[in-house]
């Protein structure tokens, strides 16, 4: 990795293009402080430094990015519910003492489910990511037909299985393959757990056909690559220091591929480019015939892509990782 000696190549971090709107929810101040609030009495993170750590992360404004249109009651729910993803990743997923032992995640699986499937037994939800997850599931249901419910615990599901692989991996410190990788990274970036909320946050309601439409399935999931893509690219640096950055796409193209840093970088930035040339040339397609229901869900993914972006160039948790020459472009 480059370094800021004066003999060194800077690093540079290419430009993103993305034509989608830039807005911010009017609610984003007072909503993040009642979310704050929930974290702490969550008790997922009880560590003071790990508390104040997510108070500069400002993940509250990530949130009103990605949904600026919703009332303050509604970011408030959506907040918490990024919040928990934040949490569940950093103090559960990540953490020194769990992330490398994949029985112990594993175990976790049961209480998770339960909860997810409304599963009623006799034994107590002891873990706390379970008893949160639950108290969540039980305030989205109070805003989503059965349909949408389903397809949002089916999304947690499959993101909360889908950290038994990483585990796995950083168990036998693998770096996987570029397919395996890229395939995997649609479901442990939890993106269509937040997608499937788009819907029930902007209270139209995508039928069946809708939601499994192909276009729509297609714009989903280039929409979703785009927001974990260009998070491993801000995020490489803090990555490389935690966890060697085996699950992040730049590490693994110079590992697969042999590439230089700033060639994964700019590969990583073609990428981007590419999905979001093929969001805009289906959006132009599903304009034709899609619902009033339809364009506010993929006005929901565009806000998500500018929002991530813009979120993370202003994110200290990223870019304060990276050497001091390191060039940064705007998107455009």
């Amino acid at each position: 990795m480059a370094t800021s000696s004066a003999h060194a190549t800077p690093v540079r971090i290419p430009p993103l293009q993305c034509p989608f709107a830039n807005e911010v929810n009017p609610h984003v101040a007072e909503a993040s402080e009642d979310s704050f609030v929930w974290l702490k009495q969550s008790g997922m993170l009880n560590e003071a430094d790990m508390l104040e750590r997510y108070r500069g992360a400002r993940f509250g404004w990530l949130t009103a990015r990605a949904y600026p249109l919703v009332d303050r009651d509604m970011l408030k729910l959506l907040m918490d519910w990024c919040i928990w993803l934040f949490a569940f990743d950093d103090g559960f997923c990540e953490s020194e003492d769990l992330s490398r032992h994949t029985a112990l995640i594993a175990r976790a699986l049961p209480e998770m489910f339960r909860v997810l499937h409304d599963i009623e037994t006799d034994q107590p939800v002891t873990n706390v990511f379970a008893r949160s997850l639950r108290e969540l599931k039980d305030r989205i249901a109070a805003h989503a037909e059965r349909d949408q419910l389903d397809r949002w615990s089916t999304a947690t599901k499959e993101y909360i299985f889908a950290q038994v692989w990483e585990a796995a991996n950083r168990e036998s410190d693998v770096v996987p393959t570029p397919e395996d990788y890229v395939f995997m990274r649609r479901r442990t970036g939890a993106m269509y757990p937040v997608y499937a909320l788009i819907d029930i946050a902007g209270r139209k309601r995508l039928t069946p056909e809708e939601w499994h439409h192909p276009e729509i399935r297609a714009l989903s999931e280039h929409a979703n690559d785009l927001v974990v893509w260009d998070n491993d690219l801000f995020s490489y640096a803090k990555e490389r220091k935690h966890d060697k950055a085996r699950h992040n796409l730049v590490n693994v193209l110079v590992t697969h591929r042999g590439y230089s840093l700033q060639e994964a970088l700019d590969e990583v930035a073609m990428m981007h480019d590419q999905a979001v040339a093929e969001m805009v040339r289906l959006r132009a397609s599903v304009d034709a015939w899609g619902s009033p229901a339809v364009q506010a869900y993929v006005q929901g993914l565009e806000h998500w892509v500018r929002g991530h972006i813009e979120y993370s160039l202003g994110s200290a948790r990223y870019m304060h990782a990276w050497p001091s020459g390191t060039l940064w472009a705007q998107a455009s």
